[in-house]
């Protein structure tokens, strides 16, 4: 359940047919919505205001459990382009309720990290990694938030390319690979390790957050926290 103070704008949501290519089984059927996202999000008009002013966006995704054809259910996976420094955006998440698994994979296809979570936990998505994110319990809905920079569109035709990332997590619990992909590394499982590297924001919940410019200045500027992205992904 979406626990949020005030009156929510309606949802974007994304079916079956806007996943068909990037999912293991292209022709699987599904007549309910995969997941629903709430963008662009605060709690008061101050909060909202100093959003903008900074240019972030804070959204809530919520993803339901869902069985895809023996796939558990996922976002439809995205890359984030270069700031003008020429490094990536990063993304910060928090799960909100629920497990999340957080499959990420460079953009020179030499890594591939699979990210677990459950409520409470943080992850940052670091510079020159795609991702997508799983609910993989067949139960529990997963409801995740994120703070982004409002400077960029993601980049989603890779995906499509590919027909999704480069391992597909299946309800059995295994990862299968992508044939879409050329040889590929396995997969690295981690647990969520946010705090690495000294940045501390990861001890607070992700919306109080919000009015530190400090803490978040990291989504615009990730040029000058590259030390920090260096180890989020170490074992």
């Amino acid at each position: 359940m979406l626990d949020w103070e005030g009156e929510l704008p309606p949802p974007a949501v994304r079916t079956i047919e806007e996943m068909r290519p990037v999912l293991a089984n292209p022709a699987c059927a599904c007549s309910e919505p995969l997941y629903f996202m709430y963008r662009d999000l605060a709690r008061s008009d101050a909060d909202w205001r100093w959003l903008h002013r900074h240019h972030l966006r804070y959204d809530i995704t919520v993803i339901p459990p869902r069985a895809l054809c023996g796939e558990d259910v996922k976002t439809k996976g995205h890359y984030h382009p270069v700031d003008p420094a020429g490094i990536g955006y990063p993304e910060i998440y928090e799960v909100l309720e629920g497990e999340a698994y957080y499959l990420l994979q460079s953009h020179q296809l030499d890594d591939v990290v699979l990210i677990t979570a459950v409520a409470g936990d943080h992850i940052i998505i670091p510079p020159g990694y795609g991702h997508i994110t799983i609910n993989p319990s067949p139960s529990s809905t997963l409801v995740m938030a994120n703070i982004v920079s409002t400077e960029f569109a993601s980049e989603y035709g890779e995906y499509e390319t590919h027909h999704g990332a480069a391992y597909y997590v299946m309800s059995d619990g295994t990862t299968q690979k992508n044939p879409h992909y050329p040889t590929m590394p396995p997969v690295r499982w981690l647990d969520a390790a946010c705090g690495k590297g000294g940045h501390r924001l990861c001890n607070a919940p992700l919306y109080s957050l919000i009015g530190n410019e400090d803490a978040l200045r990291f989504l615009n500027h990730p040029e000058e926290y590259s030390s920090i992205f260096a180890v989020l992904l170490k074992e």
